[in-house]
C-alpha cells in the first residue's frame, strides 16, 4: 500500500527536499503552503500533489484535512515543517515583548498543534502513523545551559524556547498515542542554509532532510517520544 505525507512549509528549504526525498521512495508526498503560488510550483517541480495549508488558520487547516480525507481516506506521515524565527528586533529576551514571542509561537507551537489535531483522525487510519516535528538543538535545554556548547550563545529567545515547547509537545502526543500504531519524535536538522537563516547554516537542506525522513520511515521497532538527529539522540 502507497503511503501518503503531508510535509507543511514544503515549497522551499528543508521541507521541500523532505518532500522530495520521500517522493523518491514512493511516498505520495503532499506539499503543504500557504502561498499557493510557490506551493504549486514546488509540487509539479516534485510531480506530487499540493494543498494549500496555512498552519496559522484553523479553517485553512481544517479544509487541508477535509481534502485529503476526500482524496486519499488516510495520513501515514505528517511532518510539521512549517517554521519562524520572528522579528530579530526582538530576538534578546530584554527586548521580547509579547508580540515578538506571540508571532514565532502562532507558527512554531499552535500551528503544529492544529495541524496534528487536524490531521489525528486521518493518521488513525493509517496501520503504522508517523508524525515528525521539526525542531532545533536551539531548543535543547541541556545545550543552551552548557557554556561549552557550541549554541550557548544563541540567545533568540522566541524561536528557542518555541523548540523547547515543541519538544515537550512532542513527548505529550507520543505519551497520548502510546497505545497506537503512531509514532511522534522530534527531529534536529542542524544549521542549515535556508531563508530562516540568510542562507548561513553549514549544512544543506538536503542534509537536514534526512533525520525527518528517517523518523518518517519508521518501522514498528523504532523509537517514540524521541529526539534525534544524523548522529542518535539530542539532549532535551
Amino acid at each position: 500500500m502507497e503511503k501518503i505525507a503531508l510535509i507543511t512549509g514544503a515549497n522551499k528549504g528543508i521541507g521541500f527536499e523532505i518532500a522530495k526525498l520521500l517522493a523518491g521512495q514512493g511516498v505520495t508526498t503532499i506539499v503543504g503552503a500557504r502561498d499557493e503560488e510557490r506551493g504549486r510550483a514546488a509540487a509539479e517541480r516534485l510531480g506530487q500533489p499540493y494543498v494549500r495549508l496555512d498552519v496559522t488558520d484553523e479553517q485553512s487547516v481544517a479544509a487541508a484535512a477535509k481534502w485529503i480525507d476526500g482524496e486519499y481516506g488516510r495520513l501515514d506521515i505528517l511532518v510539521n515543517n512549517a517554521g519562524v524565527t520572528g522579528d530579530p528586533a526582538g530576538f534578546l529576551p530584554s527586548a521580547a515583548t509579547a508580540a515578538h514571542l506571540r508571532e514565532v509561537y502562532e507558527t512554531n507551537v499552535f500551528g503544529v498543534v492544529t495541524v496534528t489535531n487536524a490531521m489525528l483522525p486521518l493518521l488513525r487510519r493509517s496501520p503504522a502513523g508517523r508524525i515528525v516535528n521539526m525542531s532545533s538543538e536551539l531548543g535543547s535545554l541541556a545545550m543552551a545551559a552548557d557554556p561549552a556548547s557550541p549554541f550557548a550563545e544563541v540567545n533568540i529567545v522566541g524561536y528557542n524556547s518555541s523548540k523547547s515547547a515543541l519538544n515537550m509537545i512532542t513527548v505529550g502526543y507520543a505519551k497520548e498515542l502510546k497505545d497506537t500504531p503512531i509514532k511522534v519524535n522530534a527531529a534536529n536538522p542542524g544549521y542549515c542554509a535556508t531563508d530562516l537563516n540568510q542562507h548561513q547554516g553549514f549544512r544543506t537542506a538536503e542534509q537536514g532532510a534526512a533525520i525527518a525522513v528517517k523518523l518518517a520511515t519508521l518501522d514498528e521497532n523504532g523509537p517514540t517520544a524521541a529526539f534525534m538527529e544524523d548522529a542518535g539522540d539530542v539532549p532535551w
